[in-house]
């Protein structure tokens, strides 16, 4: 389909002096798309030009309008000299491609330069019109919608999921090239950047063709990730779940985004408010029933062959499903389908028919050199292995999908682990139960007398019918018709292991033998903090494993909840191996008395009080409840050789931990020295808070980065396990103390991020998104760019100040800003910015984690904001330090965003992530380099406020505060 891109260069403002002597500069544009490149006329001796251009006009294939950005490069025209680089402006043409997008992008631009940030603003306005062709070889996936988040988006419904898409890439990196010997850092840099995005729009392409040939027109939960694998090359990979979806009228969007908001969830079924559970139910059913039809699983084939055989399908893939639910066998066997994966975490009621569990896969791999960009078959075939080894645990567990399913790497010199998790579940394509029972999910899918490993099981403490087990992890957030008591909380696990420098296959295998060992003691760890908080249940679980040189890092995320459903939780009962020793068993029972009394009181804290079931209460008779299942260990033994699971020393309802050595004992003393949540704070790593409902519209988001360098070598595990847990432990204790005035809030998507950049740092990332909580009669709003993060001797930098909090002039505080970060952009609210030309209307572009904004509906979505920016710097020392340097460039990175979003007539940045946050120091040379990858989608929003308030939401505490952004 052959188009026309036309581009038209308006105007500059705050440019930097490049001519010394005037203190001005000459100033003028390069525009180039592909191999076409114009320029405008030089405007002399100014900071604020005024161009004005004619459109220029270039004719592409909407191939190329995929794969390449719009370049757009300003310079200082010099006479007698080479021109000199004031900075560029990439822009992405394939938001303008859809039906449903904006027709224009137009707006002021950050000009950025990899060595001096942003460099002033460039106006632009860009358009594209697309001419029919009815060519069928073509290879342009033009009108195929993309969305970063992991639901379903709002104004949207789901006609069909068709399953999961992959794609990768790969080049070499110019970073490692021959050229490296003569390598100039802003050459190089601006090399790699339009490398990535080329990599990009081409792998967002050959996912649309796939989705194409599957009969869809969108991607849901679409996760790009960058793998710069040093010198062997560079690779970008992506996965999503195609669907088919159509667009919402605006009542009925406005209906799905009400009832789709957590402040709609105030009224979920719980044990600590039992009066909201019919209205609940009601209100979730009727909104579902509309706007989530028939799930239909089609093959690999064409879009035409998918479409002649939906109906027959949609009847086999019932009866195969009933089947399934009798028989625990797989229904979609026949399915041509390879991998039943998605990569969504938040389904409606009834999607989730059975839950089985967390089945992840890790492999090691050398890489190699990438000889052919065109031949990624390598690659692909280590992703195959991780694919099809998940596939298989998730079979073992008599489940048919994996929901909630990721990909990661961590690559260090020549050794890349590569990580895939997800939860293994049995799925509903009907949807013709009204109200799904609140325990469904729970309860297990898997052959009770041949698990695939030795578990307790009891009967639902709800239904009392089914059984379920005594403990759930999930990857997923919480479904929507759970029924919880209590609260939850953020619960993280946390591991350190050194090993010794080496390389090649030596270096292979001895990570390969750590890893089993630091993932079952990361979910040992979990196990133990999720009992001392007397819950049963994980949801949203992510376990990173990172590789150095000399250590391997661990860190597991997840939001522990107390699930009605399954058992409650047993103690914790201390064990030792020496009982004759006085001293000793004096010491266990110190602990022991430690660990009840903790328990105890998170019990209280969590509000944790199941209510106590009663024979007239269930209408059946209660188990005993210390009786245990009796299991199979494999299919050929028989039923004579039970075995029996008893792991408890005599005290049937207890955890048992064994002291054998002094680094048991250490463990347990970390266990009960975790920092606790302060009073008014609530904390979790999904999107909605569990036992928390009563949000306002009072909505921030902060990123912060902590660099921490190693200064003893002689470091053991147990001494780089308490630097490293000191390390998250302050990061959160900092963000307690930076959001004090905004108690009560809660801080939901708590994601947290590690790595090991180099052979002494440890650098930890965290994003996070804080939403004020109501019954507080003047909610105020925290320090909005107060900045702390460890600079390069392992010393708290000194603060930022932070701008006036209250909400003065626009231009006061943009001005405050500009000051701190020498930055030319604006970034929130509403208002004007005098210049000396002109008044330039600002507009506030929000920016959250979360998939919805609190008090506010979603209208429309402009298409995802994927953008990988390189930062580098001689003088980190003058810039102030590590500190320094990231907080300005990741508030660099923030206004960016924000300008392609209101480009594009956007106001709104959701599911926003960090991918990558890559940072590099030589504090010898006074250097350091950092790469950081962003995503997102833009959309428009409008509060609710604009218009009538209903009931539920005036009960639910939606209030038209507005909050900010900051980067830590």
């Amino acid at each position: 389909m052959p188009g026309k891109l036309k581009a038209k260069i308006v105007a500059g403002r705050h440019l930097p002096v490049m001519d010394r002597a005037s203190d001005l500069t000459d100033a003028f544009v390069e525009v180039k798309f592909g191999n076409t490149t114009f320029k405008t006329d030089v405007c002399p001796k100014s900071l604020n030009p005024q161009w004005n251009s004619e459109w220029f006009k270039f004719e592409v294939d909407d191939e190329d309008l995929q794969d390449e950005p719009l370049q757009i490069t300003v310079l200082d025209h010099d006479t007698y000299s080479a021109n000199d680089a004031i900075g560029k402006v990439y822009i992405d043409i394939d938001p303008l491609l859809c039906s449903e997008a904006a027709s224009v992008i137009s707006g002021w631009f950050p000009i950025y330069d990899t060595i001096h940030g942003i460099r002033g603003e460039i106006n632009v306005l860009v358009k594209v019109d697309l001419f029919n062709d009815l060519n069928r070889f073509r290879q342009s996936s033009c009108g195929v919608k993309f969305f970063c988040t992991t639901s379903i988006p709002r104004c949207y419904r789901v006609a069909m999921v068709h399953g999961f898409v992959e794609e990768l890439v790969v080049n070499e990196d110019p970073e490692y090239q021959w050229i490296d010997r003569i390598r100039t850092p802003r050459a190089s840099n601006e090399a790699r950047q339009r490398l990535i995005s080329l990599m990009s729009g081409e792998l967002q392409r050959k996912i649309g063709l796939k989705v194409l040939e599957m009969g869809g027109n969108a991607v849901v939960g679409y996760l790009q990730c960058f793998d710069l694998e040093g010198e062997s090359g560079l690779v970008v990979r992506a996965i999503g779940t195609a669907c088919t979806l159509d667009k919402l009228s605006s009542g009925a969007a406005a209906s799905i985004n009400t009832h789709m908001s957590p402040l709609a969830h105030g009224c979920r079924s719980t044990h600590n408010s039992p009066v909201h559970s019919a209205c609940s139910s009601q209100r979730l059913s009727q909104n579902f029933s509309v706007s989530v039809p028939t799930l239909i699983f089609t093959g690999m084939g064409s879009g035409g062959s998918a479409g002649k055989e939906a109906g027959p399908l949609k009847t086999l893939l019932r009866q195969q499903t009933q089947t399934a639910l009798e028989q625990r066998v797989c229904p979609f066997e026949s399915c041509k389908t390879e991998f039943p994966f998605f990569t969504l975490t938040s389904f409606p009621p009834g999607f989730l028919v059975h839950v089985g569990g967390v089945v992840s896969a890790r492999s090691v791999k050398l890489l190699d050199r990438i000889h052919n960009p065109d031949e990624p078959e390598t690659r692909d075939a280590w992703w195959e292995e991780i694919r099809q080894e998940i596939k298989s645990h998730a079979k073992a567990l008599g489940c048919h999908a994996v929901v909630g399913y990721s990909e990661s790497t961590s690559i260090c010199e020549e050794v890349c682990i590569l990580s895939a998790s997800g939860t293994a579940a049995i799925l509903n394509p009907r949807f013709e139960e009204p109200s799904p029972p609140s325990c469904g999910f729970c309860h297990i899918p898997y052959d009770e007398l041949n698990m695939p490993f030795p578990a307790q099981l009891t009967y639902c403490y709800h239904c009392r019918r089914q059984k379920v087990p005594d403990v759930l992890f999930t990857t997923i957030d919480l479904p929507p018709e759970a029924a919880v008591t209590g609260q939850g909380c953020l619960i993280q696990a946390r591991l350190c292991r050194l090993k010794k420098k080496a390389q090649g296959e030596v270096n292979a295998t001895a990570i390969s033998n750590l890893l089993p060992f630091m993932e079952y003691e990361l979910h040992t760890q979990l196990m133990n903090k999720l009992k001392l908080r007397s819950m049963n249940a994980l949801f949203g679980l992510r376990i990173q494993i990172s590789v150095g040189e000399n250590m391997l890092l661990g860190l597991a995320s997840a939001t522990g909840v107390y699930l009605t459903a399954l058992p409650a939780p047993g103690g914790i009962q201390i064990a030792g191996k020496t009982p004759g020793d006085l001293s000793n068993e004096h010491h266990i029972l110190a602990i022991q008395k430690r660990i009840n009394d903790t328990i105890a009181k998170n019990k209280e804290l969590y509000q944790i009080n199941p209510p106590e079931l009663t024979e007239e209460a269930v209408g059946s008779p209660i188990p005993e409840p210390r009786q245990r299942s009796r299991l199979f260990r494999s299919h050929s033994e028989s039923s004579d050789e039970l075995s029996e699971l008893d792991l408890s020393h005599g005290k049937k309802d207890a955890f048992v931990l064994e002291i054998d050595d002094t680094d048991a004992v250490e463990d347990i003393h970390s266990l009960l020295t975790d920092a606790p949540t302060p009073t008014g704070f609530y904390s979790c790593n999904t999107e909605i808070m569990p036992g928390i409902y009563n949000w306002t519209s009072g909505l921030q988001m902060f990123t912060s980065v902590r660099v921490f360098r190693l200064s003893n070598a002689n470091l053991t595990n147990q001494g780089l396990n308490k630097i490293f847990t000191d390390l998250c432990e302050n990061l959160l204790k900092s963000l307690y103390f930076k959001l004090r005035s905004m108690i009560p809030c809660c801080l939901c998507h708590l994601n947290f991020t590690v790595a090991v950049p180099e052979e002494e740092l440890i650098q930890v990332t965290v994003i996070m998104n804080t939403v004020s909580l109501e019954n507080e009669e003047q909610l105020q709003f925290p320090l909005e760019l107060c900045a702390e993060s460890t600079s390069a001797n392992n010393q708290p930098s000194a603060k930022i100040p932070a701008p006036s909090v209250d909400y003065g002039s626009f231009a006061d505080r943009c001005s405050t800003w500009l000051e701190l970060l020498r930055l030319k952009a604006h970034t929130i609210r509403r208002g004007s910015v005098k210049t000396s030309r002109r008044t330039h209307s600002v507009t506030v572009v929000k920016m959250t984690p979360l998939s919805f904004l609190p008090g506010t509906r979603i209208v429309k979505y402009l298409g995802i904001i994927n953008m990988f920016f390189i930062r580098e710097t001689t003088s980190l020392r003058e810039e102030g330090g590590v500190s320094g340097f990231l907080h300005s460039f990741i508030a660099e990175v923030f206004a960016m965003v924000r300008a392609h979003v209101a480009a594009l007539g956007g106001n709104a940045v959701v599911s926003y992530s960090m991918k990558e946050c890559v940072f590099m120091e030589n504090p010898n040379k006074n250097q350091a380099q950092c790469l950081i990858n962003v995503s997102g989608d833009a959309v428009i929003f409008v509060r609710d406020t604009d218009q009538e308030a209903t009931p539920a939401q005036m009960n639910t505490g939606q209030t038209c505060n507005s909050g900010t952004d900051g980067a830590t």
